[in-house]
């Protein structure tokens, strides 16, 4: 058996619109675990190597898979899509299979699809396994959990527990010099340190994806990965990608010590929400080597704060910023303008109270409902999505209104934050002594084309 999985090409994504290239994690550790179990595998990411649709099919045709499973985001579904009838066009005798956030939650919409034979739910490390097992052997698919077919739906797949058991992701199989952020190759390995959200942010898909349990790898098996990125792929700075690192201050401590006693000296970032860190904590993290934190601002609206039921308080940050400062961490701030109850007022208010932050960076996205999250059920429910186009669901084009915002002029007031934030000269004069006067260029010309 041979299975060929790809990561679409972006199309119109806002990864294309900021030069954001990374890792497919995702089918990578679906890959590795492919190879633990004996069978052929190859990746094809077609965003990293820069290639559409064209030259798929000709990879198709060329390797002459058994199963051709695809990824896809919200944004990219359209994209997986157009694979996924190529490769049935091409390999009319191969199983298309389609897996991610996207597929999970409306596998019953993409079956209609006569070019999809099966989408993968939830976490497909296992189930992937199952799957292409039963493929080669012919035996019955219903015994496979956590898939859906156009004849029949399995039952919901038990998450993995033990996170230590998976090998690290595929990384062999991956283009890791074509990988970059702003346009510029990556020095960058991420990671992911656990899986699953005990919190219940009302526009995050993660805890439908994995759950509310919190699953933690040791910070042995995590530390070995960091120096398989050094050691292997000559990476000098890792990224944890989990949706709170910071969640638990025992393994953060453990971590850091266990990469002290290796002589691990790396630079290293993480994401955390503002509740979850500590001055003790962030003194830690910064004598281990963190020196980038991306944190989840969201609105200086409490009201909009609450109806998000983000459970924190503009208290709270503001004293977060000021911890981040005092350590000297470079920060990103994550803004989410637009969402139900955000007024023009209440947007305005939020671009000025993110300048008083001082964060390094800022990131302002446009509130949209992704399938599988609460955000989406109640958007649905009050009809308040405009635009049903996925490929639009990019976080830079809006698809809902407010209640005195129409979508033309929420695009205005996010091209008004991006550029209040970037342009101003104080800050051009402190990142460039900061940063260098490369990456302000870089990130001047990306916001001058918002």
């Amino acid at each position: 058996m041979k299975v060929l999985m790809i990561n679409p090409p972006y199309s119109s994504s806002k990864y294309k619109f900021i030069g954001l290239v990374a890792p497919p994690l995702g089918i990578a550790y679906i890959a590795a675990m492919l190879e633990k179990n004996g069978i052929t595998v190859k990746i094809l990411d077609a965003p990293a190597l820069e290639i559409e649709h064209d030259a798929i099919k000709k990879e198709i045709q060329a390797y002459s898979p058994d199963v051709v499973a695809i990824t896809s985001v919200t944004p990219t579904i359209g994209s997986a899509l157009k694979t996924a009838q190529i490769s049935k066009e091409v390999c009319p005798n191969a199983i298309t299979v389609l897996g991610g956030y996207h597929p999970t939650f409306t596998y019953m919409e993409i079956l209609k699809n006569d070019f999809v034979d099966i989408i993968v739910c939830g976490e497909g490390e296992q189930t992937m396994v199952e799957l292409v097992d039963a493929v080669e052997n012919g035996t019955d698919l219903r015994k496979v959990n956590g898939i859906a077919t156009k004849e029949f739906t399995t039952p919901p797949r038990c998450i993995i527990e033990d996170l230590d058991s998976i090998p690290f992701p595929a990384r062999h199989l991956l283009p890791m010099d074509e990988y970059k952020i702003l346009n510029m190759k990556l020095t960058t390995g991420t990671i992911i340190s656990g899986r699953g959200c005990p919190y219940k942010c009302s526009f995050c898909a993660s805890s439908a994806m994995h759950g509310q349990k919190l699953r933690l790898r040791s910070a042995g098996n995590v530390v070995d990965e960091m120096e398989h990125l050094v050691d292997d792929h000559n990476i000098e700075m890792v990224a944890f990608m989990d949706d709170t690192f910071t969640f638990n201050h025992k393994r953060v401590y453990e971590i850091c010590e266990t990469m002290k006693d290796r002589g691990l000296d790396n630079y290293w970032g993480c994401t955390a929400r503002v509740d979850t860190v500590s001055e003790k904590l962030l003194k830690t993290m910064k004598d281990a080597g963190c020196i980038t934190m991306f944190l989840g601002v969201e609105s200086a609206d409490q009201q909009v704060l609450n109806e998000i039921n983000k459970k924190t308080d503009i208290n709270r940050i503001q004293k977060t910023f000021e911890l981040t400062k005092k350590y000297d961490m470079r920060t990103i701030a994550s803004v989410v303008l637009g969402m139900p109850g955000d007024t023009k007022r209440s947007i305005l208010n939020t671009i000025k109270f993110v300048k008083t932050l001082e964060p390094s960076y800022a990131v302002f996205s446009l509130a949209t409902p992704y399938p599988g999250t609460d955000f989406y059920l109640k958007a649905a429910s009050e009809n308040l999505i405009k635009i049903n186009d996925w490929s639009k669901y990019t976080l830079l084009s809006p698809v809902l209104e407010t209640v005195d915002c129409s979508l033309e002029e929420l695009r205005k007031l996010q091209k008004k934050a991006f550029k209040e934030f970037y342009l101003r000269p104080s800050y051009i004069a402190r990142r460039t002594w900061t940063d260098g006067p490369i990456v302000l260029k870089t990130i001047v010309s990306i916001v001058k084309g918002v």
